[in-house]
């Protein structure tokens, strides 16, 4: 065992890092990049295991160090996660001041910036600064899906460690070495999954998280109409706000009781005067956070649904390779023969238009509605 087998099917990248953490003085700053699901974060707090590991060579995964930085503990790590759809330049002011500090006890003091491409252009500036000039023993590791998505000028000052897609076969085999599923339910993980680790893990293990995709691919079949395609919207979206608020209400009751015995409740539940602020600041955070969550939940709806035409696009011109929803192939067949490509262009097309109003804050039911009707009419045309 070792900090690198978590990695899945990214040799080439778990090379380069390795021997940067085995090597000298590495880089300052580290730009870890690749499509959803791919394993950046996963990269980077591997990287910052090894950085930190007390063995030789470096990234045991058995010692003190190791296993703090992938357990979340290590004093000298800090991992930042924006909560929000944003990160502002406060928070990353207040966080470039932390990292100023010399390590407590570890090799270096090290910065993990999950999703930094939520950084506003504000934020982005003080991060450069940050950057241009480091102290000697803390590194920056920031994680976005693509180079473009920060500013050049952090860019060009950051080494670059760019993850790939993972291979089906790879993701299947983790899935029956680590989560202990069926070899042919992990191969139809894995493939529904389109590359995403964390989302294969998901489809194996949790039966709601299948019902609810066998919830979305069943809707190019009840859209009979603009009627049902106006009532299908509105169960996506509803499904979506339902999801987050499994993940976001345990948490938010457990924040907020925190914060109130932080800032000193009383036995019968009131609060000193002056603490308004503070309980209404954590009420925005959340709030920020519910809303990301229920986009994030519809994003991966649309994914899925982009994924059942893309079969019935692949099946209409013959193109090879296995489909991604090899459990639905006798209806996307059906579905092919019943259609036109130029029918079925125009309905992803209406779906990758519907995550770009996603992204503008459109309202979701507008955005869902219009697509779903577009789906409906596509081949009316």
């Amino acid at each position: 065992m070792s900090v690198w087998d978590d990695l899945v099917g990214q040799e080439r990248v778990v090379e380069q890092l390795r021997a940067a953490s085995d090597g000298g003085v590495p880089a300052h700053a580290w730009l870890f990049t690749g499509p959803p699901g791919s394993g950046r974060t996963t990269a980077a707090r591997a990287f910052a295991a090894a950085l930190q590991c007390t063995e030789v060579p470096r990234g045991c995964g058995h010692c003190a160090a190791c296993h703090q930085v992938l357990q979340g503990t290590h004093a000298d790590v800090e991992v930042v996660r924006p909560a929000g759809l944003s990160y502002g330049v406060r928070e990353t002011r207040a966080l470039v001041l932390r990292a100023a500090s010399s390590p407590a006890g570890g090799r270096w003091q090290i910065v993990l910036f999950e999703d930094a491409d939520r950084a506003t252009e504000a934020a982005a500036n003080a991060l450069l600064k940050a950057i241009e000039e480091p102290p000697a023993r803390t590194l920056w590791l920031l994680c976005t899906p693509s180079p473009e998505d920060l500013l050049v000028t952090i860019r060009s000052r950051c080494r670059l460690a760019t993850l790939r897609t993972p291979p089906v076969e790879a993701i299947a085999r983790m899935l029956v070495q680590r989560e202990g599923a069926d070899p042919q339910a992990a191969e139809t993980a894995a493939r529904a999954a389109q590359g995403h680790i964390s989302r294969a893990r998901e489809l194996a293990t949790d039966a709601e998280a299948r019902a609810r995709r066998g919830e979305v691919l069943g809707l190019p079949r009840r859209m009979t109409g603009v009627g049902p395609a106006v009532m299908a919207a509105e169960r996506l979206v509803k499904s979506a706000e339902a999801d987050a608020r499994a993940h976001t209400e345990a948490l938010d009751e457990t924040e907020t009781s925190a914060l109130r015995q932080a800032l000193g409740e009383s036995a019968k539940g009131r609060m000193p005067r002056g603490t308004a602020g503070a309980i209404k600041e954590l009420e925005d955070r959340q709030k920020s956070r519910a809303t990301r969550l229920k986009r994030d939940s519809l994003d991966r709806a649309l994914l899925d649904l982009a994924s059942y035409y893309r079969d019935v696009l692949a099946l209409q011109l013959g193109a090879g390779g296995a489909l991604v929803n090899t459990d639905l192939a006798a209806e996307l067949r059906g579905a092919a023969g019943d259609g036109t490509p130029e029918a079925t262009l125009r309905r992803l097309d209406a779906i990758m238009e519907c995550r770009e109003r996603l992204g503008q804050n459109v309202n979701p039911l507008l955005a869902v509605e219009a697509m779903t009707v577009a789906l409906t009419t596509a081949g009316r045309r």
